[in-house]
């Protein structure tokens, strides 16, 4: 959707998320229906996609603010919303089908790294496993079969990179970047979450094998920020029918992926268009992981 693209004091358009200014201290946040791949926009939207980005990522924040702050204060589409911010006129003008798929957020510093926790080999680190025997740089078990548990999930930052593709990052470019006190704080926090995520979702016949957060500081105290535990931002797998040596049926974006490399692209600018079945099995599998995680229905 771009009706958003209609709206005062725009900050940052990203590969799927709209930031707006509210004030000096508050973000208005808009998930779009945009989808990337290998860190592409693609010229497809995704129904239904942006809010259920929007409510899962609050899901999450509120299930997990009790191992780590983050910035979510509210949805833009909840009750009594002109009463708790009626000093901001920009949410009295949101149309509906925008104010579904935002938040309002606390504005924080953000870090410039990606914090990826992977509990499953899968992905680019499954490619780099077969090439090398390593996972981001460091060795790893001989003989993992794809989609293999690793015997603890590991930790394995990337960069942010505004365009292109994220770098992996080492452990001495970790500490450069953040020092020791504050690296070591975010590989706790990411770990943590992604235990807790992962024993709830297993819980519910999902089995979260990586994900990836963002990290920023306000007033000097790390809290999680951008989106969490979504689809876009991790990978979902369907409990009952995992087994190792396979790809697994996943309920992520991995099957636009899956298309996309079956076409034979390169992976860089433009990216291919997405045929219409593609698009209605994406915006299917997006919402039946938000309904078996939450336990809520979602009305498109």
């Amino acid at each position: 959707m771009l009706i958003q693209s209609t709206l005062p004091n725009l900050l940052h358009r990203g590969k799927v998320r709209d930031t707006y200014a509210l004030g000096s201290d508050m973000l208005l946040m808009v998930t779009t229906d945009r989808i990337s791949a290998f860190d592409v926009v693609l010229p497809n939207a995704i129904p239904n996609k942006g809010m259920v980005l929007n409510r899962m990522s609050a899901f999450w924040f509120q299930k997990t603010a009790h191992l780590v702050p983050n910035h979510f204060l509210s949805l833009a589409d909840a009750p009594g919303l002109a009463a708790r911010f009626s000093g901001q006129p920009l949410l009295r003008r949101l149309p509906p089908e925008v104010a579904r798929q935002a938040m309002i957020v606390k504005r924080a510093q953000r870090l410039d790294l990606e914090c990826i926790v992977r509990g499953y080999i899968a992905g680019s680190a499954w490619g780099e496993y077969r090439r090398q025997g390593t996972v981001c740089g460091k060795p790893m078990p001989k003989g993992l079969p794809e989609g293999a548990a690793f015997p603890q999930p590991i930790f394995t930052p990337t960069t942010k990179a505004e365009s292109g593709h994220d770098q992996n990052m080492s452990d001495q470019q970790v500490l450069d970047l953040v020092g020791a006190k504050l690296a070591g704080k975010l590989e706790q926090a990411s770990k943590a979450v992604y235990q807790f995520a992962h024993d709830y979702a297993r819980q519910r016949g999902i089995i979260l094998a990586d994900t990836k957060m963002e990290f920023g500081l306000l007033d000097g105290q790390l809290i999680l920020i951008d989106e969490l535990l979504t689809p876009d931002s991790s990978r979902f797998w369907e409990a009952a029918g995992y087994q190792p040596g396979q790809s697994q049926p996943n309920y992520d974006k991995q099957f636009v992926r899956d298309y996309l490399i079956s076409q034979g692209w390169n992976q860089s600018p433009p990216a291919p268009a997405l045929p219409d079945d593609v698009v209605a099995k994406t915006s299917q599998r997006y919402i039946e992981a938000y309904q078996r995680l939450t336990g809520e229905r979602l009305d498109s």
